[in-house]
């Protein structure tokens, strides 16, 4: 009760004498020191968006121009104002009192602050010509024109110095919108090598009259929207991709990232927590403060960096029902959702603790004292309070996070009925306003050598779903810390994409045990604080029917979560040293391996989803590559079939060079599924039935893929730590009888896979296709003959 005592600020008791006032210092110490934080924080966000809103423009520039221009204007006599400060002088009664002297010193900042914002306006106007220009896309890997040099040299000199995380927001171009007759002729091409002669003169069809009649007709307004908003899909692909689903997100939607794969930092729970967290918040710091560097693909061109803003302090809120059918429900919404409201994303610009989970508990942790950030052996101390904890959980407590990993409907209609008011209530908003949300894993993962496979599978089941009741899934990342000290994410997906969190992540395995460190005895550096404050246990009171929702939304949940087959391996008989080596695109060889292996796997072609960034645009997030193509087809065929290698290495090429080109549309805003996708949302605004959209839409991607990016090569020395190596993270699959696929190149010799699929499914198998994915990889690989070459 001690902290309970310390929460006071003062008290007070009327007696005979009179009233008898008591004040503790120290909480009133600690409120001003809170105030002070805040203080300090809302001037350094109000600086940094001066700072921003002004780039590439400075305050220093600022003086430089109006002093400049107020000397020049000295030494050739001329009124700085242009006269302006004379006539301004008939409406404004101020300056008839004011001196000539201070009529040109007014007038000179005036014009000066004018010619600045106007240098400003032109700048940024040259940069989004510039960073519209995506011709540096196709040179050829180690070679560079003098005209995409020359472009380069111009988008630093107008980029301006010292940028910070948000600079370049408004010098990005906006997304454009491909042409209809373009995006028709591209799904045409994407679709031939899947579909019979028959099939394909029907799809033909179809797409020829949408073309001609409907199409341009939604193109219109989508042109309209496209001069309009920042970015005319992300909007739309977040709610009715993303927010309006009202299936369960675990599994469907959140992905998870793991650990070291070989450094075990710790075997203590509660140090690898402190330092984890430590370096978490250290990242929201620079974060708040924009002072992360934005991502420059070639160290040149700046991408995006929106998706930042809701990392933390996010929780998705699920929507309730409406009872009325709204018109606008669309895609996929518009067949399985009924009539509801989508989830919202709720976030707080500001919020000074933790939720943490452990065996059926949850706890609010403060992450400030004394006006400042708790050093890691300080949070270890608040953790080891927590795991030393021996109270039971309150009826209903325990379970209660399997709402996160049910259906969307049950939990908004229990959230809205039992969560709403009094203690309920209070316990809900320490969690949905904490930074993010932890749980301390009474269970044990790692990657054991002596059995590699079994060890990954569970390790990234884990992190994908858990026991589905130990996950807040709706916060937007989770950290995961298990009992041997190992650790992980799951983050919810409709707030960003992987590669921000994993920038995150980066940062924290970067941080944890170099930076940070250890003691000899495992515990983090440092010293406990003798007066901190102990954890919050949070107060529940749950009736007997939202007991019965709960037990609902659990059974569901373990349903789907036992269905998952997770096989996770490190391929390292090759990376992408030995691929370069080949003169092909690391990930066009992976993406045709897939190809092959699938073929192997399943006898047949599928719709294949390969993710692709569109960041280089304002607001941009993912594009579709749509990898199953008719020449990559072709190079499979030849692998079946008796065909010589130098036929084979011609069609890997012609395979290598399409799926490159395909990477190249997709990135630049000439993608397919994104404008297909807008096109049937305007569609359902304007009640408008497209049999075209309407299949196109419905198309199921049986192989969904995507690259995990290390974007921070500079934190990690591979060379000399080869040790220190991420495995990457993965998903669930997209269809019941599908693969999900993602895989990280690590290094010049580590390639690791994470392969997810439904074991209700006849037709999957996840270790069966790692199998024929490194199989195939070998077999590629083989074409080339390398060895013969070096000898």
């Amino acid at each position: 009760m001690a902290e309970a005592h310390q929460a006071v600020a003062f008290q007070f008791t009327v007696t005979p004498d009179g009233i008898d006032l008591q004040l503790c210092h120290e909480a009133l110490r600690q409120i001003y020191l809170s105030g002070l934080h805040s203080w300090k924080k809302r001037f350094i966000r109000f600086k940094n968006g001066v700072m921003t809103g002004v780039y590439p423009g400075s305050p220093a520039g600022f003086m430089v121009v109006v002093v400049s221009y107020m000397s020049y204007n000295k030494y050739k006599q001329l009124d700085p104002s242009l006269g302006l400060i004379a006539k301004l002088g008939q409406h404004i009664p101020i300056s008839r009192y004011m001196s000539t002297d201070s009529q040109r010193i007014v007038g000179g900042v005036l014009v000066g602050t004018g010619l600045w914002v106007t240098i400003i306006m032109i700048m940024r106007n040259v940069l989004k010509s510039l960073l519209s220009w995506h011709g540096w896309m196709h040179a050829r890997h180690g070679s560079v024109s003098w005209s995409t040099r020359l472009w380069m040299l111009l988008v630093k000199v107008f980029s301006g110095r010292k940028p910070m995380l948000y600079s370049f927001q408004n010098s990005l171009p906006r997304l454009p919108v491909p042409s209809v007759k373009d995006t028709c002729r591209r799904y045409l091409e994407s679709v031939r090598a899947l579909m019979d002669d028959e099939q394909y003169e029907r799809m033909k069809g179809l797409t020829k009259d949408f073309e001609k009649n409907l199409g341009p007709k939604l193109q219109w307004y989508l042109k309209l929207k496209s001069w309009w908003a920042s970015n005319y899909v992300s909007d739309w692909w977040e709610e009715y991709i993303y927010l309006r689903g009202r299936g369960p997100i675990m599994v469907n939607s959140n992905y998870y990232a793991m650990d070291f794969l070989y450094v075990f930092p710790t075997s203590i729970q509660a140090a690898r927590a402190g330092n984890a967290i430590h370096a978490i918040m250290l990242y929201r710091r620079k974060l708040d403060r924009a002072q992360i560097k934005p991502l420059m693909l070639l160290h040149t061109i700046p991408m995006c960096s929106a998706q930042y803003e809701r990392m933390f302090n996010t929780s998705r809120v699920p929507g309730v029902d409406t009872g009325r059918v709204f018109s606008t429900v669309l895609f996929y919404s518009l067949l399985t959702m009924g009539p509801s409201l989508p989830d919202i994303l709720q976030h707080m610009n500001e919020s000074k603790h933790i939720a943490v989970f452990h065996k059926g508990r949850f706890f609010k942790v403060w992450m400030f004292y004394d006006g400042r950030l708790l050093l890691p052996r300080e949070i270890e101390q608040q953790m080891e309070r927590i795991l030393a904890d021996k109270s039971e959980p309150l009826p209903g407590e325990e379970n209660l996070a399997a709402l996160t990993a049910g259906d969307r409907t049950p939990w908004a209609r229990a959230r809205e009925t039992y969560f709403s008011r009094g203690k309920n209530k209070q316990s809900l908003d320490a969690i949905e306003k904490a930074a993010f949300f932890v749980t301390l894993d009474d269970t044990e993962q790692r990657f054991e050598p002596d059995n590699p496979v079994k060890s990954l599978d569970s390790y990234a089941k884990s992190l994908l779903h858990g026991k589905c009741y130990d996950r807040w899934f709706d916060k937007s990342f989770n950290l995961i810390v298990f009992k041997n000290g190992t650790m992980g994410l799951n983050a919810e997906h409709s707030w960003a994409d992987a590669p921000i969190i994993g920038h995150l992540w980066e940062h924290v395995l970067s941080m944890d045990p170099v930076k940070l460190g250890y003691t000899e005895d495992g515990h983090c550096c440092g010293e406990p604080h003798p007066n901190l404050p102990g954890p919050q246990r949070l107060q529940w009171d749950i009736p007997a029917e939202c007991q019965d929702t709960i037990q609902s939304s659990l059974t569901l949940a373990r349903t789907l979560a036992d269905d998952v087959d997770c096989h996770i391996f490190p391929f390292d008989d090759f990376g992408k040293g030995l691929i370069k080596k080949c003169r092909t695109s690391p990930d066009a060889f992976i993406q045709i391996a897939l190809q092959l292996a699938h073929y192997r796997d399943k006898g047949k072609f599928c719709l294949t989803y390969e993710a692709s960034m569109t960041r280089l645009f304002r607001e941009g997030r993912t594009e579709t590559v749509r990898s199953c193509t008719m020449e990559t087809c072709a190079f499979v065929r030849s692998m079946i079939r008796d065909e010589t290698r130098e036929e084979r290495l011609k069609l890997l090429k012609m395979a290598a060079e399409k799926h490159q080109n395909m990477y190249r549309l997709a990135m630049t805003g000439q993608g397919i599924d994104r404008h297909l996708f807008c096109l049937y949302v305007v569609s359902k605004y304007l009640g408008e039935d497209s049999p075209f959209l309407k299949e196109v839409l419905s198309e199921p991607w049986r192989l969904s893929t995507s690259q995990t990016p290390l974007q921070q090569v500079e934190l990690f020395d591979l060379v000399r730590h080869p040790e220190y190596v991420s495995s990457g993270g993965g998903f669930g699959p997209v269809a019941d009888d599908g693969y999900g696929v993602s895989y990280i190149i690590v290094g010049e010799n580590l390639i690791n896979f994470h392969i997810s699929s439904k074991h209700s499914s006849p037709e999957t198998d996840s270790h069966r296709f790692g199998a024929n994915i490194k199989q195939a990889m070998l077999d590629i690989l083989d074409l080339f003959q390398l060895e013969k070459k070096a000898m």
